[in-house]
């Protein structure tokens, strides 16, 4: 990637943690929703570059919410229906 100019792609695909060969496909499990559209966008590139690898396999991004965003999605939801609570301590 980085030797064909495409240094964001290549910057992107190092943020990469969770990565596995499924039936047939590298799968990407992410919950970073930057590195989903950077991947999404180079995807014609990473499949070229797997060919050149000589793998054929499919390429598969999924996204998941992590643990963090579900509890900022609750307090969100909480504070919409409460209103912000001071808390004494």
């Amino acid at each position: 990637m980085k030797e064909h100019h495409k240094v964001a792609l290549h910057v992107a695909c190092g943020d990469i943690t969770n990565a596995k060969i499924e039936s047939g496909d590298l799968v990407i499990r992410t919950s970073d929703a930057f590195l989903v559209d950077v991947l999404e966008n180079g995807r014609k590139d990473i499949e070229a570059a797997l060919r050149w690898q000589g793998l054929d396999l499919g390429f598969k991004i999924v996204k998941f919410e992590s643990a963090e965003q579900k509890i900022d999605k609750d307090i969100k939801k909480l504070r919409a229906l409460f209103g912000t609570i001071e808390v004494e301590e």
